[in-house]
């Protein structure tokens, strides 16, 4: 009789190989199945959620330097106009094509013909260089301290992305032009679109089964809102179970939140900014009067203002440029904030004898009414009306300022307000560019020496003596010619589902998906 033994050896392999096969697989799908956040995201939202579809050779980061490596693992600075990456080897695109030098030089082609034009790089770059299958080469036609700044924005997409519609060209980035698999990021864009100047009101996102970090993808839908009343968002998100789980709150309504049984208040610094456009080129003829801006500015109260509309979560600046950005509060030891200078109710009668009779149209989002009142009070105290065009559509603001400047804007807008939070990852810029005044993103008229100032500050790196100056130049030039009516910082402030783990926001305009997760309890897993 033939006696069968096994090997139990033989065995044990290929237990350990079945098990190595179903650790691959739930890798693959890391994301807890069924699990589904809602997110409201009222300002900016291309970008707080185009690190988590597409990626880039750095990504944003809530550390001192704003970014850390996502399809590069190191880079060097060869001289002053050429920067060396290595590539992170095993990344493929959202679809399953491979990720290499040849897809960065095809991505870089593509960006050469229509650059986006919201910093100098579109003048500044030059060709990129294929050293090896993973290392390329950036080279550049001057010197330029914060080509980083922008190699977070140079994203990649697979050539049948780049077939269909090449990189935008436009004064805002990224492309989300379409739904489907074109990105690098943990999250593939599975239902609508968003750009900064057009985007669906819903979008979908869910998780990348092939991302290269098979921990970062820790929900499985997410759903984003780009256009809800604030008050019917605020009650869902406070008052509803599995309404909404993550919205920013107007300031006014913290207590709401602190108080509900559904969510939490999330609070933390930020490098925000609330940008309110002064119209010189097409709006009320004496907004081009600098005594004018200057008293505007100076009839409000920025202390008051933050302790009562912004409910202390906020902090009072000379210009519109965030404390917290590089340079800037060196800066602010010298440039004093108006109404600190000069107490707006003792100088209410010069103030009146400048601005009395004066009416002006203000164009704004909904969420900033509780600013406006505020502005509205301070501004009849010296004889100042103000006419409110409101809407909860960003895209609404976003068409009339991009058309200004080229005096097509089909509003009839003095003031006007957006959420200019730190797309530029620590660095004034974010602040700074609307100064640029032959931009479409500027509504100041033309001046010379304030482009010059930019100039000379693209030459220089943050945290240098040289950046300094030049942020101070731009600061005090501005502040001087009141380019911007001047309101406190706001802090990052929010409504959260409590039944979510992990979400903290960043001081910069990227929320970081990837980081979020939800516990047992919470509305999609029940």
């Amino acid at each position: 009789m033939k006696i069968h033994t096994f090997n139990y050896s033989k065995l044990a392999i290929i237990f350990t190989l079945v098990l190595g096969m179903i650790a691959s697989l739930t890798q693959a799908i890391a994301a807890t199945p069924g699990s589904h956040v809602k997110i409201y995201i009222p300002s900016l939202p291309y970008l707080y959620i185009s690190h988590a579809i597409n990626g880039s050779l750095i990504k944003p980061a809530d550390n001192h330097q704003g970014w850390d490596y996502d399809v590069a693992v190191s880079h060097s600075q060869i001289n002053d106009t050429t920067y060396e990456f290595k590539l992170r080897q095993g990344v493929v695109f959202q679809d399953g094509s491979p990720f290499n030098a040849d897809s960065v030089i095809e991505n870089m082609t593509y960006f050469k013909k229509q650059p986006f034009l919201f910093s100098k790089i579109n003048l500044v770059y030059d060709y990129t260089e294929k050293v090896d299958d993973y290392t390329v080469r950036f080279h550049l036609k001057e010197k330029y301290g914060s080509f980083l700044n922008d190699v977070i924005w140079m994203q990649f997409y697979t050539t049948t992305y780049l077939e269909k519609f090449g990189w935008n060209g436009k004064a805002t980035s990224p492309n989300l032009a379409e739904a489907g698999p074109y990105g690098l990021g943990p999250y593939i864009l599975q239902e609508g679109y968003i750009e900064g100047d057009r985007q669906t009101e819903k979008a979908v996102l869910v998780a990348n089964p092939n991302y290269y970090n098979k921990e970062a993808a820790k929900v499985e839908t997410f759903t984003i809102y780009t256009q809800l009343d604030s008050k019917v968002a605020l009650s869902d998100v406070s008052d509803t179970e599995g309404a909404l789980d993550i919205m920013p709150i107007p300031i006014t309504e913290a207590e709401k939140v602190q108080n509900s049984a559904y969510a939490k208040l999330v609070n933390s610094d930020s490098n925000s900014n609330i940008a309110v456009h002064i119209n010189m080129i097409t709006g009320n003829p004496k907004l081009k009067d600098k005594k004018v801006r200057l008293a505007l500015n100076r009839a409000l109260d920025q202390k008051k203002m933050g302790k009562t509309a912004f409910k202390g979560f906020a902090e009072i600046k000379p210009t519109m440029a965030s404390p917290n950005y590089p340079g800037v509060r060196n800066a602010m030891e010298k440039i004093q904030v108006y109404s600190e200078a000069e107490a707006p109710k003792a100088i209410r009668s010069e103030l009146k004898s400048v601005l009395n009779g004066l009416t002006l149209n203000v164009l704004t989002q909904e969420r900033y009414m509780f600013m406006w009142k505020a502005i509205a009070r301070d501004f009849r105290k010296v004889g100042v009306k103000l006419n409110f065009d409101i809407t909860t559509d960003e895209k609404v603001i976003f068409e009339q300022l991009l058309s200004t400047n080229a005096g097509k804007n089909t509003k009839q807008w003095d003031l006007l307000v957006w959420g200019n939070d730190d797309w530029y990852f620590n660095h004034p810029w974010s602040a700074f560019f609307v100064y640029q005044t032959d931009s479409v993103w500027s509504t100041v008229s033309p001046d010379t020496t304030m482009n010059n100032y930019i100039s000379e500050m693209f030459k220089e790196s943050t945290g240098t003596p040289e950046f300094d100056k030049s942020v101070y130049n731009i600061m005090q030039h501005v502040y001087d010619n009141a380019y911007m009516l001047v309101v406190p910082a706001p802090k990052n402030v929010y409504a959260v589902n409590n039944k979510l783990t992990n979400f903290k926001p960043y001081r910069i305009a990227t929320m970081p998906l990837w980081d979020i997760s939800v516990t047992d309890s919470h509305w999609s897993l029940r």
